[in-house]
């Protein structure tokens, strides 16, 4: 397994909630501002700002099969992107179940 794919599935492993992100991207702002209302705890990876980002991304192509940010994971569950997220009708109990709120 490369040190990338490792370091994903590391991040994943180990936070009730990932987001993975890029600086910059709107779609990745209104994730973390939908999470950040809900005043949960999560872990986001800035994977723009990363020296091995784009080796991250290309892990987390293999591991979830979605190459796009945000690439988000709630109890090591690949849960999709923003849209996926915001469409979770019941986030705030996948939230609760993962000890994130």
């Amino acid at each position: 397994m490369s040190a990338a794919k490792n370091r994903a599935q590391q991040l994943i492993n180990d936070n009730a909630v990932v987001v993975f992100s890029k600086s910059y991207c709107p779609y990745c702002d209104s994730s973390k501002k939908l999470l950040d209302g809900l005043s949960a705890k999560y872990t986001t990876l800035e994977l723009d700002l990363e020296e091995e980002g784009s080796a991250i991304q290309a892990a987390l192509a293999e591991i979830s099969g979605q190459r796009t940010v945000p690439n988000i994971f709630i109890k090591q569950k690949h849960i999709g992107g923003n849209s996926d997220l915001q469409a979770k009708s019941d986030l705030k109990e996948l939230l609760q179940e993962a000890g994130a709120v």
